[in-house]
């Protein structure tokens, strides 16, 4: 629809009909059932309300949205589509790996291909605005959103937020509808929710706000995401939801946002639980005035909000959120289509192929004693709380079927012909367990959490596997049996306790569809890993929150003073992590050339290039990833020690070598400084190349002048 147009059915809304479109059901409102996440509040409309409402989430089918949308547009006096929205995180019916698993790929074109393939399948099934990507920066897997989170690494997230951003949204959504609307969230420092407890305060300074929490919120801007979702939290001492001078200065003014604002689910009424509004007209009244503009399932805006704006002679203000909205379902083509996208047509062939190759681009070999890859002549046995389920897809798999995922057993038994699976209950037989043991080769022992320990609402205070789990996996080391750990979890676990007991460990996260399958090709040898840790494995829940981008200190900890009383130092641990960011191994090995620069000097408007040689000493082909981290040796706010800067995925086959190239702009070493200005500084700076954060096979120096 021409702008002009547009505007001219704003001018003819009621106050009523401009404040319905602001407002977000369930499909329930509708006599429909709906995805539910969160809590269900006590709240009715009139007919003449429902029939007002601008948006819907939660719809699961495509013949549900088209009554509602038919049953909507024949109330309608002005005939304005309905959005449908929905958490489309990691897949729709395809479910992928969870998007920190993803993270683990370090592919940026993977996670683009993935999410334009998840949007495909939910525009098929009428949706057109999924609540993803989830920009937040962690550094604590206790919140258990981390598993929808790209890690605890800023650079990383960013590249990563933008290409969920260009999957879902495409390049034109109005001619193409098989793409959606992407919502980017939560705004802004979710992830650092105290004591890694979902929906806890947050507490953050400003300095680490704009260097370490914005940058993935700039990225999915500056690839024009359509909407930006506020989080439950406070910040500066005010939930987000209704914080004006917070969103109004930064999301609005100095990220350039000028899309919808929506709120979290009920986060505007739960302004009052906050106890910083009186009532819902108060609440409703603060996240309006933060130019909040889709209240999600509460009755506030519905309301409050006409008497709000009557009160305040705030007409204007009205209408630019109601434009906001009007604009993006515009910007979709629904006024042109309501039925945009479900005619679309699903390959699903190629989707269960891409499911599989994202699982095999996201597990990662921590540990490997020349165990692995298995042989398929072995006898293998496999035991363990996640041997034979089908819970293998994670949160947010909500229109999954796990009926149609694969199983570790699943996928094993088609590679291992002499696979022997012994349940839960069998396992914990002494006797049966010994006996199997004494006629298996290997055993791999597949342990950790459910889909339901992990995401929205379950915060963990102990890390560490079950005690049946660790159990289980002393008696098997007391057997001295040679045995591979698989873990799932949609967090870093401790295995502080387990790591040495044996032989080789796989975190497998939850990868999706195609999970067993996937892992039965690693497990084989007929994959090779390739997945490096997007969030570090800590020793001891006692180091959260941590991240490898450890600042300096006065008194820090070096090889030269261990022993040291007065350092910054844990006595009953180390400070490290058990696997670091960056942390993967494969079944090649590779080496590494010094650092070659193009030059010691760098100016503003100059490229440093850097090149080494990798070559694949072993005699299997696999992928390898360079990273290349800095330190800025002098600055004017502390800074890590340790930053990444550049990765790339480089495949070689045995024996094969390669020169690979980063190219370095001096903007790419700025940083933000006290007076929240992101710029570079002059002066040194030392590149490290590396395997991981915490393995540094070469380094160089050079000046910005």
């Amino acid at each position: 629809m021409e702008t002009n147009k547009l505007k001219e059915i704003l001018a003819t809304l009621t106050v009523a009909e401009k404040v319905g479109q602001l407002a977000q059901v369930t499909p329930d409102f509708f006599g429909k059932s709906g995805e539910i996440t969160g809590p269900m509040a006590q709240w009715s409309m009139s007919e003449e309300q429902l029939y007002q409402i601008g948006s819907v989430l939660g719809t699961h089918r495509a013949e549900e949205v088209q009554k509602i949308q038919t049953e909507y547009l024949a109330h309608s006096r002005h005939k304005i589509p309905l959005l449908f929205m929905a958490d489309v995180i990691h897949g729709y019916e395809t479910i992928f790996p969870i998007p920190l698993a993803m993270a683990a790929s370090f592919d940026p074109l993977l996670i683009e291909k993935t999410a334009a393939a998840a949007a495909t399948e939910a525009a098929a099934e009428g949706i057109h605005v999924t609540f993803s990507p989830m920009a937040d920066y962690v550094k604590d897997p206790r919140w258990g959103r981390v598993l929808e989170s790209n890690g605890e690494d800023p650079r990383l997230s960013k590249v990563l937020t933008e290409s969920y951003v260009k999957g879902y949204q495409g390049t034109d959504l109005a001619k193409n509808p098989q793409h959606v609307a992407a919502c980017v969230k939560h705004f802004i420092g979710y992830g650092a929710a105290e004591g890694g407890r979902d929906y806890n305060t947050v507490d953050i300074s400003d300095v680490e706000m704009y260097q370490n929490y914005l940058p993935a919120f700039q990225g999915a801007i500056d690839q024009d995401v359509k909407l930006v979702m506020t989080s439950f939290n406070s910040l500066r001492g005010i939930p987000v939801t209704g914080n004006k001078e917070l969103v109004t200065t930064v999301l609005r003014q100095h990220l350039d946002f000028d899309g919808v604002l929506i709120s979290d689910w009920a986060a505007v009424a739960e302004l009052i639980n906050h106890r910083v509004a009186a009532d819902r007209k108060e609440a409703a009244a603060k996240a309006f005035k933060a130019t909040v503009d889709i209240d999600m399932m509460t009755d506030s805006y519905l309301q409050e909000l006409a008497k709000i704006v009557a009160e305040e002679d705030a007409l204007a203000q009205l209408d630019e959120a109601v434009w906001r909205v009007l604009k993006l379902k515009n910007d979709l083509g629904l006024f042109e289509n309501p039925y945009r996208g479900m005619d679309t047509k699903v390959d699903t062939t190629s989707l269960k192929q891409l499911s599989y190759q994202a699982a095999i681009q996201s597990a990662v070999l921590l540990k490997n004693e020349q165990v692995l890859p298995l042989k398929t002549t072995e006898n293998i046995l496999l035991v363990g709380s996640k041997a034979v389920t089908k819970d293998v897809l994670g949160a947010w798999s909500w229109i999954g079927d796990p009926e149609k995922a694969t199983s570790l057993a699943d996928g094993m038994s088609t590679r291992f012909p002499q696979l022997e699976v012994l349940t839960v209950e069998e396992a914990s037989d002494r006797s049966l367990i010994s006996t199997a043991l004494q006629k298996a080769d290997k055993v791999v022992i597949a342990v950790g959490e459910t889909s339901e320990e992990a995401g929205e609402a379950a915060s963990r205070a102990d890390l560490h596997l079950t005690d049946s789990e660790k159990e289980l996996i002393e008696v098997i080391h007391q057997q001295k049996a040679a045995a591979i750990l698989v873990t799932f979890s949609g967090r870093p676990l401790i295995l502080t306790d387990v790591a040495d007991k044996v032989a080789a460990i796989i975190t497998a996260w939850f990868l999706g569809t195609e999970t067993g399958s996937a892992l039965a090709a690693l497990l084989s040898g007929a994959e090779n890993f390739s997945g490096h840790l997007p969030m570090s494995f800590p020793r001891s829940v006692g180091q959260l929150p941590y991240s490898y981008q450890e600042m300096s200190t006065g008194r820090p900890q070096t090889q030269a003073n261990q022993q040291e009383k007065y350092t910054s130092r844990y006595l009953d641990e180390e400070n490290g992590p058990l696997y670091p960011f960056g942390h993967g191994l494969s079944y090649s090995e590779f080496s590494f050339s010094q650092l070659t620069l193009s030059q010691q000097q760098l100016t503003e408007g100059q490229t440093l290039t850097v090149q080494v040689t990798v070559t694949n000493t072993s005699q299997t082909a696999g992928f390898v990833l360079p990273q290349l981290y800095f330190q800025d040796e002098v600055t004017e706010v502390i800074r890590p020690k340790l930053e990444l800067l550049k990765w790339q995925q480089v495949f070689l086959a045995a024996g094969e070598a390669t020169t690979i190239t980063f190219e370095i702009a001096a903007t790419e070493l700025a940083y933000v400084h006290a007076d929240l200005h992101r710029r570079t500084d002059p002066g040194r700076f030392r590149l490290f190349l590396a395997k991981s954060a915490r393995e540094l096979v070469a380094e160089s120096v050079f000046e910005i002048v």
